[in-house]
């Protein structure tokens, strides 16, 4: 089996892509890389011409994005149950959020963070419309719930609630019943809290 090769920092959205990788279940090696050079290095910039992280490095096949990374791993990976099977009504709804997440709120939030005005009368013009209108579909979306695909966890839950854990965390994301119930059930699981404290720890031994 070709071995997964995972390049993170802690304080990124490495941590989607890692509570993935806990979720999964398989062995991977981490490469922490902190910002700057190590970022920038003829090397790493081989894997990802951004100088971003995440990336995972599959045999021959390498990957950047959260998003992608945990869709990727879902697919290539369909014994793990992380992501619904083709033909499965379910499924359409796992590409559905997952991309919604990845696209609408990410832009909504880091336009209220940087106090981006969309012009009046031109929401039509950007993917998210407004910050009210994607708030609001994701809360209408998590009302049937436990999970965004229904009864299943899937990997779009680590992308979605990770979105939504972060927003919370730092403010960007409205303190509503239905997102915080939502990111404690998914917080408490064993995968995501190993992926936080790998992550803690390694913040920890870099600041010495």
């Amino acid at each position: 089996m070709s071995k997964l090769v995972f390049y993170t920092n802690p304080q990124s959205r490495g941590r989607i892509a890692h509570w993935m990788m806990e979720e999964l279940g398989e062995p991977y090696e981490t490469h922490w890389l902190e910002y700057g050079p190590p970022m920038k290095s003829p090397d790493y910039l081989a894997i990802n011409p951004m100088g971003k992280v995440p990336a995972l490095r599959h045999g021959d096949v390498v990957v950047t994005e959260a998003a992608a990374i945990c869709t990727y791993l879902a697919d290539a990976f369909p014994e793990k149950g992380l992501i619904p099977p083709p033909g499965d009504p379910a499924r359409a709804a796992f590409f559905r959020w997952m991309f919604f997440a990845a696209g609408p709120v990410e832009q909504a939030v880091v336009a209220r963070t940087l106090k981006w005005e969309v012009p009046e009368g031109r929401s039509g013009m950007v993917g998210f419309g407004s910050y009210a209108d994607v708030l609001g579909a994701l809360e209408r979306a998590l009302a049937p719930g436990p999970y965004i695909c229904g009864e299943q966890f899937t990997a779009a839950d680590v992308y979605v609630g990770s979105s939504i854990g972060w927003g919370l965390m730092f403010g960007t994301i409205e303190k509503r019943p239905a997102f915080e119930a939502y990111a404690g059930r998914l917080y408490a699981r064993p995968a995501a809290q190993r992926a936080n404290q790998l992550n803690d720890e390694y913040l920890k031994r870099a600041k010495g």
